[in-house]
């Protein structure tokens, strides 16, 4: 490691931060882009779920009414007069585009008149749990049923209108034509305002957990794009700014051991110096004490010289006097 240049060390340094920052933040990140795809899935019920209640109220308001009198005297029962009846059947047209084809819809009701609106032991928690929170207006999460894990979005469903006693409130109140259908056992003794079922939208969990792992995998591609952007920005920044300058240091101070540091006062790596000196940072103060160091040396270099030259003179001096002393 300490053979390795500043420029590795820096960019080793920062992709260990990244491998460290990718795994501590990919749960966090996981968790929120689940919670996404959980929001997009619960947004597409959402559009379901007002389609169903809009058809709910036109065939309670609407459709039912036009044919009451055809309720009263056909052998035949109207299921085209049940709200829930026309919910599910324009439920199964949106099950015909592609986005919609997993999606289950089911009006789970405690004492249902249809048999396979019954509630199972799980809706009818959700249920209880709705009545007993009246606040309470959505429940989501995750269910296993049979095996296979489903996510879940369920809504109270309450009578709201007066006209649903008719079909709801007592069997003799209700059409001979539904009591023969559907019998007079179930689906009676309901009361105004009273919470009987939960308007309940299955969607198959691995569609939820695959968009959450697509939408992962964008986060994490956009997240290593910009570090590889951010790092080349880094690496061009700091080769500019420390590195390519420390080595044009380094190169001038190498060149002094093998030349006179006095010859190399008009140098090309002298006028390097000189340019690097002229900025502010950590460098351009590295490259001030390289000159003020260079001026020293040369300095010194000159009272040496002349030192020896002086030394020299001496010596020359005396011998002169010897020789004349010897003659």
């Amino acid at each position: 490691m300490n053979k390795l240049g500043l420029g590795t060390k820096f960019n080793a340094l920062l992709l260990l931060f990244f491998v460290i920052g990718t795994v501590i933040g990919g749960f966090a990140l996981s968790a929120a882009m689940q919670s996404r795809a959980e929001s997009e899935v619960t947004a597409r019920a959402e559009i379901l779920t007002q389609a169903m209640n809009s058809v709910r109220n036109y065939t309670s308001n609407n459709i039912k009414p036009l044919l009451a009198d055809r309720l009263l005297t056909e052998s035949e029962f109207i299921p085209e007069t049940v709200p829930a009846y026309s919910a599910r059947e324009v439920f199964e047209n949106f099950r015909l585009r592609l986005e919609y084809q997993s999606f289950l819809y089911k009006e789970a009701t405690l004492n249902p008149t249809n048999s396979r609106d019954k509630a199972d032991e799980f809706e009818t928690k959700i249920i209880e749990e709705f009545r007993q929170n009246p606040n309470l207006s959505e429940k989501t999460g995750y269910y296993d049923r049979n095996g296979e894990k489903l996510f879940y979005i369920a809504r109270p469903l309450a009578i709201k209108n007066i006209s649903c006693l008719q079909c709801h409130g007592k069997p003799e109140d209700a059409p001979k034509s539904m009591i023969s259908t559907y019998g007079a056992e179930n689906g009676f003794g309901w009361k105004l305002h009273e919470i009987v079922a939960a308007q309940t939208i299955y969607v198959p969990a691995n569609e939820v957990f695959t968009r959450g792992h697509q939408y992962w995998l964008l986060a994490i591609a956009i997240f290593i794009a910009i570090f590889v952007l951010v790092m080349g920005a880094i690496n061009l920044l700091l080769t500019k700014a420390v590195i390519k300058p420390l080595k044009q240091l380094t190169s001038v101070t190498q060149s002094w051991r093998s030349h006179n540091i006095a010859a190399e006062s008009a140098s090309i790596d002298s006028q390097k110096i000189a340019i690097i000196a002229r900025r502010y940072d950590e460098p351009g103060q590295l490259a001030k004490a390289f000159q003020h160091l260079k001026l020293e040396i040369i300095t010194r270099q000159s009272q040496l010289q002349q030192a020896q030259a002086d030394i020299e003179r001496s010596e020359a001096y005396f011998r002169s006097l010897i020789e004349q002393a010897s003659d």
